[in-house]
Protein backbone atom coordinates (compact mmCIF):
# COMPACT_ATOMS: atom_id res chain seq x y z
CA UNK A 1 0.00 0.00 0.00
CA UNK A 2 1.21 3.54 -1.01
CA UNK A 3 2.42 5.50 2.17
CA UNK A 4 0.90 9.10 2.52
CA UNK A 5 3.02 11.18 0.54
CA UNK A 6 1.87 9.54 -2.60
CA UNK A 7 -1.42 9.62 -2.37
CA UNK A 8 -3.89 11.24 -4.94
CA UNK A 9 -3.80 15.15 -5.27
CA UNK A 10 -6.96 17.40 -5.74
CA UNK A 11 -6.16 21.13 -6.80
CA UNK A 12 -8.46 23.87 -5.29
CA UNK A 13 -7.58 27.99 -6.17
CA UNK A 14 -8.22 29.88 -2.91
CA UNK A 15 -8.98 33.73 -2.68
CA UNK A 16 -7.17 35.36 0.09
CA UNK A 17 -6.90 38.47 1.66
CA UNK A 18 -3.95 38.38 2.94
CA UNK A 19 -4.41 41.18 5.71
CA UNK A 20 -0.97 41.20 7.93
CA UNK A 21 -3.48 41.32 10.68
CA UNK A 22 -5.97 38.39 10.37
CA UNK A 23 -5.40 37.14 7.09
CA UNK A 24 -8.01 34.66 5.57
CA UNK A 25 -9.39 32.48 2.86
CA UNK A 26 -12.47 34.79 1.25
CA UNK A 27 -13.85 31.59 -0.79
CA UNK A 28 -12.67 29.02 -2.74
CA UNK A 29 -12.64 28.06 -6.62
CA UNK A 30 -13.27 24.36 -6.92
CA UNK A 31 -13.67 21.32 -9.36
CA UNK A 32 -15.77 18.22 -9.71
CA UNK A 33 -12.96 16.38 -7.67
CA UNK A 34 -12.72 19.24 -4.82
CA UNK A 35 -16.49 18.99 -4.32
CA UNK A 36 -16.59 15.37 -4.90
CA UNK A 37 -14.08 14.93 -1.72
CA UNK A 38 -16.07 17.50 0.73
CA UNK A 39 -19.64 15.84 0.17
CA UNK A 40 -17.81 12.48 0.83
CA UNK A 41 -17.05 13.51 3.79
CA UNK A 42 -20.66 13.46 4.49
CA UNK A 43 -20.81 9.42 3.70
CA UNK A 44 -17.57 8.43 6.31
CA UNK A 45 -18.81 6.15 9.05
CA UNK A 46 -17.78 7.79 12.50
CA UNK A 47 -15.53 4.98 12.95
CA UNK A 48 -13.34 5.24 10.17
CA UNK A 49 -13.12 9.27 10.89
CA UNK A 50 -11.67 8.45 14.78
CA UNK A 51 -9.58 5.88 13.32
CA UNK A 52 -8.07 8.07 10.34
CA UNK A 53 -7.71 11.29 13.18
CA UNK A 54 -6.47 9.25 16.10
CA UNK A 55 -8.25 9.25 19.16
CA UNK A 56 -6.73 11.60 21.26
CA UNK A 57 -8.04 14.48 18.41
CA UNK A 58 -11.53 14.26 19.16
CA UNK A 59 -13.72 16.40 20.65
CA UNK A 60 -16.14 15.24 23.69
CA UNK A 61 -16.26 11.66 24.62
CA UNK A 62 -15.96 9.57 21.27
CA UNK A 63 -12.67 9.18 21.25
CA UNK A 64 -13.17 7.20 24.73
CA UNK A 65 -15.73 5.34 23.17
CA UNK A 66 -13.58 4.21 20.20
CA UNK A 67 -11.09 3.52 23.10
CA UNK A 68 -13.37 0.88 25.08
CA UNK A 69 -14.19 -1.43 22.08
CA UNK A 70 -10.41 -1.44 20.83
CA UNK A 71 -9.33 -2.30 24.34
CA UNK A 72 -12.27 -4.90 24.66
CA UNK A 73 -11.25 -8.23 25.77
CA UNK A 74 -12.72 -10.74 23.25
CA UNK A 75 -14.15 -13.08 26.03
CA UNK A 76 -16.63 -10.42 26.29
CA UNK A 77 -17.75 -9.99 22.58
CA UNK A 78 -20.12 -12.25 20.34
CA UNK A 79 -18.90 -15.11 19.27
CA UNK A 80 -18.36 -14.56 15.49
CA UNK A 81 -18.25 -10.94 15.76
CA UNK A 82 -15.28 -9.13 14.00
CA UNK A 83 -13.91 -5.64 16.19
CA UNK A 84 -13.32 -4.23 12.90
CA UNK A 85 -16.96 -3.80 11.92
CA UNK A 86 -17.12 -0.88 14.56
CA UNK A 87 -13.47 0.15 14.67
CA UNK A 88 -13.21 0.07 10.63
CA UNK A 89 -16.56 0.08 8.90
CA UNK A 90 -16.43 0.06 5.16
CA UNK A 91 -17.46 3.33 3.41
CA UNK A 92 -20.03 1.94 1.02
CA UNK A 93 -22.15 5.05 -0.13
CA UNK A 94 -22.08 4.65 -3.68
CA UNK A 95 -21.35 8.76 -4.04
CA UNK A 96 -17.75 8.13 -2.22
CA UNK A 97 -15.86 9.41 -4.80
CA UNK A 98 -12.85 7.29 -6.29
CA UNK A 99 -10.66 10.62 -5.15
CA UNK A 100 -11.70 10.96 -1.99
CA UNK A 101 -11.26 6.75 -1.17
CA UNK A 102 -7.79 6.86 -2.54
CA UNK A 103 -6.95 9.91 -0.80
CA UNK A 104 -7.77 8.44 2.61
CA UNK A 105 -6.85 4.87 1.21
CA UNK A 106 -9.72 3.10 1.65
CA UNK A 107 -11.36 0.35 -0.44
CA UNK A 108 -13.61 1.90 -3.36
CA UNK A 109 -17.08 1.05 -2.41
CA UNK A 110 -17.68 -1.12 -5.20
CA UNK A 111 -15.70 -3.71 -3.85
CA UNK A 112 -17.22 -3.87 -0.50
CA UNK A 113 -20.67 -5.07 -2.08
CA UNK A 114 -21.22 -8.69 -2.62
CA UNK A 115 -23.76 -9.29 -5.81
CA UNK A 116 -26.75 -10.47 -3.64
CA UNK A 117 -27.99 -14.05 -4.56
CA UNK A 118 -31.58 -15.33 -4.25
CA UNK A 119 -33.45 -18.88 -5.19
CA UNK A 120 -36.44 -19.94 -5.15
CA UNK A 121 -38.60 -23.00 -5.66
CA UNK A 122 -38.13 -24.65 -9.33
CA UNK A 123 -41.07 -27.43 -9.02
CA UNK A 124 -43.37 -26.76 -12.03
CA UNK A 125 -46.04 -27.53 -9.94
CA UNK A 126 -46.33 -25.80 -7.61
CA UNK A 127 -48.28 -22.75 -8.54
CA UNK A 128 -47.26 -20.34 -5.77
CA UNK A 129 -43.29 -20.93 -6.80
CA UNK A 130 -42.71 -17.20 -7.51
CA UNK A 131 -44.16 -16.23 -4.18
CA UNK A 132 -41.24 -16.93 -2.12
CA UNK A 133 -37.62 -16.63 -2.18
CA UNK A 134 -34.55 -17.30 -0.04
CA UNK A 135 -31.25 -15.82 0.50
CA UNK A 136 -30.27 -19.52 1.88
CA UNK A 137 -29.93 -22.32 -1.27
CA UNK A 138 -31.21 -25.52 -0.45
CA UNK A 139 -34.21 -24.06 2.07
CA UNK A 140 -37.35 -25.57 1.84
CA UNK A 141 -39.98 -24.08 -0.16
CA UNK A 142 -43.14 -23.37 2.09
CA UNK A 143 -45.43 -24.25 -0.59
CA UNK A 144 -44.55 -27.72 -1.52
CA UNK A 145 -41.38 -28.58 0.62
CA UNK A 146 -38.76 -28.84 -1.95
CA UNK A 147 -35.30 -27.43 -1.81
CA UNK A 148 -35.33 -23.81 -3.32
CA UNK A 149 -32.48 -24.12 -5.77
CA UNK A 150 -33.29 -21.97 -8.78
CA UNK A 151 -31.17 -18.26 -8.83
CA UNK A 152 -33.09 -15.44 -9.62
CA UNK A 153 -31.46 -12.49 -11.13
CA UNK A 154 -31.25 -9.78 -8.38
CA UNK A 155 -31.97 -5.92 -9.90
CA UNK A 156 -30.94 -3.31 -7.67
CA UNK A 157 -33.41 -0.31 -7.59
CA UNK A 158 -30.67 2.18 -7.52
CA UNK A 159 -30.41 4.25 -10.85
CA UNK A 160 -27.07 3.35 -12.75
CA UNK A 161 -24.51 5.95 -12.67
CA UNK A 162 -23.38 6.32 -16.33
CA UNK A 163 -20.88 9.59 -15.63
CA UNK A 164 -17.93 9.57 -14.01
CA UNK A 165 -18.90 8.71 -10.40
CA UNK A 166 -18.82 10.88 -7.49
CA UNK A 167 -22.05 13.15 -6.22
CA UNK A 168 -22.02 16.16 -8.61
CA UNK A 169 -21.82 17.42 -12.63
CA UNK A 170 -18.61 18.06 -13.87
CA UNK A 171 -19.61 20.66 -16.06
CA UNK A 172 -19.75 23.70 -14.03
CA UNK A 173 -16.76 25.57 -11.18
CA UNK A 174 -18.18 25.50 -7.74
CA UNK A 175 -17.72 28.21 -4.78
CA UNK A 176 -16.65 26.96 -1.50
CA UNK A 177 -16.76 29.25 1.42
CA UNK A 178 -14.07 29.29 4.12
CA UNK A 179 -17.11 27.25 6.60
CA UNK A 180 -17.76 24.54 3.66
CA UNK A 181 -20.71 26.00 2.37
CA UNK A 182 -20.72 24.76 -1.70
CA UNK A 183 -22.85 26.47 -4.44
CA UNK A 184 -22.60 26.14 -8.01
CA UNK A 185 -20.57 29.35 -9.14
CA UNK A 186 -22.01 31.84 -11.51
CA UNK A 187 -20.79 35.03 -13.13
CA UNK A 188 -23.67 37.07 -11.22
CA UNK A 189 -23.00 35.74 -7.62
CA UNK A 190 -18.77 36.28 -8.49
CA UNK A 191 -19.22 39.82 -9.20
CA UNK A 192 -21.75 40.31 -6.33
CA UNK A 193 -19.34 38.69 -3.83
CA UNK A 194 -15.70 40.65 -5.57
CA UNK A 195 -18.34 43.66 -4.96
CA UNK A 196 -19.11 42.77 -1.40
CA UNK A 197 -15.50 42.50 -0.50
CA UNK A 198 -14.64 45.59 -2.42
CA UNK A 199 -16.82 47.71 -0.18
CA UNK A 200 -15.48 46.20 2.65
CA UNK A 201 -12.05 47.48 2.04
CA UNK A 202 -10.24 44.32 0.09
CA UNK A 203 -9.20 46.03 -2.52
CA UNK A 204 -6.26 43.44 -3.37
CA UNK A 205 -7.33 39.84 -2.46
CA UNK A 206 -4.61 37.48 -4.10
CA UNK A 207 -5.47 33.90 -5.82
CA UNK A 208 -3.55 30.67 -4.26
CA UNK A 209 -3.63 27.27 -5.80
CA UNK A 210 -3.52 24.55 -3.23
CA UNK A 211 -3.57 21.04 -3.70
CA UNK A 212 -5.51 18.51 -1.31
CA UNK A 213 -3.39 15.34 -0.66
CA UNK A 214 -3.70 13.00 2.38
CA UNK A 215 -2.30 15.01 5.24
CA UNK A 216 -4.54 17.90 4.29
CA UNK A 217 -7.19 15.52 3.58
CA UNK A 218 -7.04 14.48 7.31
CA UNK A 219 -6.79 18.06 8.57
CA UNK A 220 -10.15 19.54 6.68
CA UNK A 221 -11.51 16.68 8.41
CA UNK A 222 -10.60 17.46 12.08
CA UNK A 223 -11.60 21.03 11.65
CA UNK A 224 -14.89 20.43 9.81
CA UNK A 225 -15.72 19.11 13.33
CA UNK A 226 -14.21 21.93 15.30
CA UNK A 227 -14.33 25.32 12.94
CA UNK A 228 -16.21 27.86 11.23
CA UNK A 229 -12.87 28.95 9.03
CA UNK A 230 -11.49 25.59 7.56
CA UNK A 231 -10.00 26.50 4.59
CA UNK A 232 -8.35 29.23 6.67
CA UNK A 233 -7.21 27.14 9.48
CA UNK A 234 -5.74 24.22 6.78
CA UNK A 235 -4.20 26.21 4.29
CA UNK A 236 -3.07 29.91 5.99
CA UNK A 237 -1.79 27.82 8.97
CA UNK A 238 -4.49 29.33 11.23
CA UNK A 239 -4.53 27.55 14.95
CA UNK A 240 -7.83 26.05 15.61
CA UNK A 241 -8.15 27.61 19.11
CA UNK A 242 -6.07 29.06 22.01
CA UNK A 243 -5.50 25.40 23.11
CA UNK A 244 -3.54 24.28 20.40
CA UNK A 245 -1.13 26.91 21.32
CA UNK A 246 2.19 25.41 20.45
CA UNK A 247 1.07 22.54 18.35
CA UNK A 248 -0.28 22.43 14.74
CA UNK A 249 -3.38 21.55 13.43
CA UNK A 250 -3.77 17.76 13.41
CA UNK A 251 -0.21 17.38 15.02
CA UNK A 252 -1.43 13.94 15.45
CA UNK A 253 -3.05 13.14 12.11
CA UNK A 254 0.44 13.75 10.00
CA UNK A 255 1.58 10.47 10.42
CA UNK A 256 2.08 8.41 7.59
CA UNK A 257 1.79 4.95 8.60
CA UNK A 258 -0.43 2.67 6.44
CA UNK A 259 -3.82 1.87 7.94
CA UNK A 260 -4.95 -1.60 7.26
CA UNK A 261 -8.55 -2.03 6.31
CA UNK A 262 -10.39 -5.35 6.62
CA UNK A 263 -12.48 -5.64 3.23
Amino acid sequence: MADATSSTKITMKLLIDPSPLRPRVLFAEAGKDAVDFLFSLLTMPAGVAVKLLGKGSMIGSYGNLYASAEELDGTYIQSGVDKDVILCPAVVSPVASASSCSLFRLPEPSSLLTPRRFFGCGNPFNNDFHTSVTDQRGSRCPSCGNQMTTEFRYVSGQVQNTSTGGFVQGVVTYTVTDDLRISPMSAISSIARLSNLAARGLSAPQEKTVQIGYKEGLEILEASFKSKTVLTDVFLGKKLSPSNKGTTLLSKATRSECLTWRV
